[in-house]
């Protein structure tokens, strides 16, 4: 079942689509596990293709309670996008997280949050800081924010928004602060602080966010005390958004199989394991 929903933001609304599992009589006491969509820079909650819409529509598919929702100013959500920036995005996923958790159907006990390019990025600071995630699927995950932005709208439309006080990328208006806030934000120093287990996709040939950025990020993980899984799925010669059909069912289905599987696996001692 699929309902759209407004989650209130301040003086703004986030726009957002709720998927509930069918078969309720799978969850835990009643209760499913749950799965926040986090989309990236100048996203939507639809993705491109719709990756997000078949994403959330399998795993509600097999006992998953998802969320997926539009940042401020992207999307149908209220407000200004390029007068936002990290930690506001961090806030606005908090909320979404608070809003699906307050469901009497959402376990709470087992919560992820699915972050693509910059929601990526965003997904690693808010699991870091918020120890209600229990789970990161990163897929095609940014690494060095204002590094991986600046490079995407080019450096004549940076220098634009600092000297003359805003600059234009695909109908959005960025701002200085804007980029000041990804200068501040640094996931790959943070993911250490995050305890839960972690799945990383990306496609071996992403034009826009180099897939070394997984390797580096499972690297820290892994260098983790006492941390849990960071496993990692490469898609061969998949790119940024997994845009053709065979290579969006497979970043679909391996994390599916992950979500659903990483326990079992941790049980049978294997997650130490790497062939």
């Amino acid at each position: 079942m699929e309902r759209s929903l407004t989650i209130p933001c301040g003086e703004h609304r986030l726009a957002a689509t709720l998927h509930e599992p069918e078969l309720k009589e799978r969850g835990r006491d009643g209760r499913h596990p749950v799965v926040v969509i986090c989309h990236g820079f100048v996203g939507t909650r639809i993705g491109v293709d719709r990756l997000f819409v078949k994403a959330a529509r399998e795993l509600a598919a097999h006992g998953f309670v998802v969320l997926r929702f539009d940042y401020l100013g992207c999307g149908e959500s209220t407000g200004d996008y390029g007068e936002t920036g990290v930690q506001s995005w961090i806030e606005q996923t908090r909320l979404a997280l608070d809003h699906v958790l307050a469901l009497d159907i959402a376990d709470a006990d087992n919560v992820t949050l699915l972050g693509h390019s910059l929601g990526g990025a965003v997904a690693v600071l808010t699991g870091a800081a918020d120890k209600r995630v229990k789970n990161l699927v990163l897929w095609a995950p940014v690494g060095h924010p204002y590094q991986d932005i600046v490079a995407i709208v080019g450096k004549e439309a940076y220098e634009e928004a600092i000297t003359r006080g805003e600059t234009e990328h695909m109908g959005f208006r960025l701002r200085p602060s804007f980029f000041q806030s990804l200068s501040a934000a640094h996931p790959l120093l943070v993911a250490k602080d995050f305890a839960g287990d972690v799945l990383l996709v990306h496609g071996s040939s992403d034009p826009v966010i180099s897939a070394e950025y997984s390797f580096l990020y499972q690297k820290v993980f892994r260098m983790r005390q006492g941390g849990g899984l960071s496993d990692k799925e490469i898609i061969m010669h998949a790119d940024h958004s997994f845009s053709t059909r065979g290579h969006a069912a497979h970043a679909i289905r391996h994390t599916v199989q992950w979500l659903a599987g990483k326990d079992a696996r941790k049980q049978h001692g294997w997650f130490e394991w790497e062939i």
